[in-house]
C-alpha cells in the first residue's frame, strides 16, 4: 500500500495543484546529492546529453548575447556554456530551488554567470531579452507545461533559439520495457539509498510517465509560437533533445 508521502509524489507527478510546492521542496532537499545521482543513475550519460543540448543552442549565432539556463539546478549547463570557447555573452541561471543554485556556485566562479531564484512561469526578464534559452530536465517539472513554453518564447529575441533536453519514453517496445523496469523498480531504490529522501526518486519516473511524448512536446512548442521546431532521440530514446526558434 502506498504511503501518504508516496501518494503525494504520484499526485504531484500527475499535475496536482500542489505540484509547484512539492517540486520546489524536494529539489531543495536533494541538492547535496543531486549531481552524484544524476551521473550515477544515467551511467554518466547525462554529461554528454548536456553537451549535445548546448551544441544545439548554437550560441555562435550571437556569442555576445544573454542566454537563459532555466531550471538550472546546480548550474552544470550554465557553467559549461559560459566556459565554451568563443562565448562572450552572459548566462542567467534561473531556478526556484535556491539550495540547488547555492550548491553550484563553485562551478561558476570567474564565469559570466548570474544565478537568479525565479519561477519558470514568471521569469524576471523583459520581452525579447534572451538570445537563447535552454532547459535541461526541467520542463516536466513545470506546473503548467504550455504556460512555461509560452513564457520561454516571450523572453526570446526574434530568431532566438530554445532547446529542451528531457527524459523520454523509448519508442521501441523492448527498450521501453527494460526502461520501465529500471525506472520504476531500480532507480527509486538507488535514489533513496544515496539521497536519503523517501519520495524524490519515486516522483522522477512518475513525472516522466506523465510527460508528453516527443512528437507531442514538439507540437506544444509550435503552439507556443516557435518555428523550425525539431527533435531527436538520445540513448535509444531514453532522452530527447528538442529545439525551436522564435519567429523573426
Amino acid at each position: 500500500m502506498a504511503t501518504a508521502e508516496h501518494r503525494e509524489a504520484l499526485d504531484a507527478a500527475a499535475g496536482s495543484d500542489a505540484k509547484r510546492a512539492y517540486v520546489r521542496r524536494i529539489f531543495s532537499e536533494i541538492a547535496p546529492s543531486y549531481d552524484l545521482l544524476n551521473h550515477l543513475l544515467s551511467a554518466n550519460l547525462d554529461r554528454g546529453w548536456r553537451r549535445a543540448a548546448i551544441d544545439a543552442l548554437q550560441f555562435e549565432r550571437d556569442p555576445e548575447g544573454a542566454y537563459l539556463d532555466l531550471c538550472a539546478g546546480t548550474m552544470d549547463v550554465g557553467a559549461e556554456l559560459a566556459g565554451r570557447a568563443g562565448f562572450r555573452g552572459n548566462v542567467i541561471c534561473a531556478d526556484f530551488a535556491e539550495p540547488m543554485l547555492r550548491r553550484g556556485l563553485g562551478k561558476t566562479a570567474g564565469l559570466p554567470v548570474q544565478p537568479v531564484v525565479a519561477d519558470a512561469l514568471r521569469l524576471p526578464l523583459a520581452d525579447g531579452a534572451g538570445a537563447g534559452a535552454l532547459v535541461a530536465f526541467g520542463v516536466r517539472n513545470f506546473e503548467d507545461i504550455d504556460a512555461g513554453l509560452r513564457e520561454l518564447a516571450r523572453v526570446l529575441a526574434r530568431g532566438g533559439r530554445m532547446v529542451i533536453l528531457e527524459c523520454s519514453e523509448p519508442p521501441n517496445v523492448v527498450v521501453r520495457s527494460l526502461y520501465h523496469l529500471y525506472f520504476r523498480r531500480i532507480l527509486p531504490v538507488i535514489g533513496r539509498l544515496v539521497s536519503g529522501h523517501r519520495t524524490a526518486y519515486r516522483y522522477l519516473p512518475a513525472s516522466v510517465a506523465n510527460f508528453p511524448r516527443a512528437d507531442d512536446l514538439a507540437a506544444r512548442m509550435r503552439a507556443a509560437g516557435l518555428v523550425n521546431v525539431g527533435y531527436r532521440h538520445l540513448a535509444l530514446g531514453t532522452a530527447a533533445l528538442h529545439w525551436g526558434e522564435r519567429a523573426k
